[in-house]
């Protein structure tokens, strides 16, 4: 049985999350302890917990201490079985980090698998709904992984409520993915999202994104989508109208941070990317590691840097996957090649 020191690095839920995947993928248990030491409120939250109940259920793997607030759990990974399944995470949990987990752990079902899930959509720490929808699968399918994804109902914190359908194809195959091909862009999407605020606030951030993209002669077409949510929140995701290369930026709104500023944030984060030549932002690349780690070939990528939650996910990797990183630097970018036998 592996043990992984789940205080190691960022030391984060990431850990978790990612050994439960990967445990499934090849089919090793794993012990993790010290989860989440060094968080304010330590061991296993909700959302992690849903994460390991539906992969249980979903698998028939086998857990010891798998509850709210235990800092040691070992897991013994089971076969995927196909149907329909409904989840509720109970809070305003994140959507879209149990979705990833649950793609994760799935990649060898023979099953077609269905589930709707309850919590939230846009919540702070996780990647917003359009971001997951519109820059992480989009990536995430250039390497075969067949899925598809739709959101229901929007839910924000602190009542969440909100809900989304996954739907996991069997077969897929995981192929290497070459995403170092600079491109120019000349056209950004994105959508402002809102519930229960007024709609001024949303028609500002939307106006301020356009206007500091046009003043970099970028087009824009930014969609706002109102909802009818439990709590009141904001957002805007914007992302590059590229085949090639997508990259994206989320801004959650928040108490006491103008519309104006969310709009030039999530332009600025998003200028910083492309004036570096990435062709993963520092985000994405964190999320698609493990698939470019397990592919079998070369597949690289060009980031702007290697953030601490990347580094301590490639640690992870490395713990159960042979797999080399070679990291280059240029000038302002870094290159990253992985080359798995």
């Amino acid at each position: 049985m592996l043990e992984i020191d789940g205080s190691y690095g960022e030391g984060g839920g990431q850990i978790l999350r990612n050994a439960i995947g990967l445990s499934t993928i090849i089919n090793k248990p794993v012990k993790i302890t010290n989860i989440r030491a060094n968080r304010p409120n330590p061991g296993i939250k909700a959302q992690h917990y849903v994460v390991i109940k539906n992969i249980k259920e979903l698998s028939n793997a086998e857990t010891k201490n798998l509850e709210i607030g235990s800092s040691n759990l070992t897991f013994i990974p089971g076969v995927f079985r196909g149907g329909d399944y409904k989840f509720d995470i109970g809070t305003a949990g994140s959507i879209t980090l149990v979705f990833q987990a649950l793609i994760l752990a799935s990649l060898k079902t023979d099953y077609e698998i269905n589930i709707r899930l309850t919590g939230g959509t846009d919540v702070k720490w996780s990647p917003a709904w359009d971001y997951f929808q519109n820059v992480f699968i989009p990536i995430l399918k250039q390497f075969g992984v067949k899925v598809d994804v739709q959101l229901i109902k929007r839910g924000y914190y602190p009542k969440g409520g909100g809900e989304a359908k996954i739907t996991i194809h069997p077969g897929s195959e995981i192929r290497p993915s070459k995403l170092d091909k600079e491109t120019e862009f000349s056209k950004i999407k994105g959508i402002v999202n809102i519930g229960q605020l007024s709609s001024n606030i949303s028609k500002r951030i939307k106006h301020t994104a356009i206007r500091a993209l046009l003043k970099r002669n970028l087009q824009s077409d930014i969609k706002v989508e109102e909802n009818y949510t439990l709590s009141p929140g904001t957002g805007i995701t914007i992302w590059t109208d590229s085949s090639d290369v997508i990259l994206g930026s989320s801004v959650l709104g928040e108490k006491g941070i103008t519309s104006e500023e969310i709009g030039k944030n999530v332009v600025n984060n998003l200028l910083s990317e492309i004036n570096s030549n990435s062709t993963l932002d520092i985000y994405a690349f964190d999320q698609i590691l493990p698939y470019m780690a397990i592919a079998k070939g070369v597949s690289s990528c060009i980031v702007k840097k290697i953030s601490n939650h990347a580094q301590t996910n490639m640690w992870l990797i490395k713990q159960f996957l042979d797999t080399p990183f070679e990291a280059k630097q240029e000038e302002n970018k870094i290159r990253i090649i992985i080359n798995k036998p």
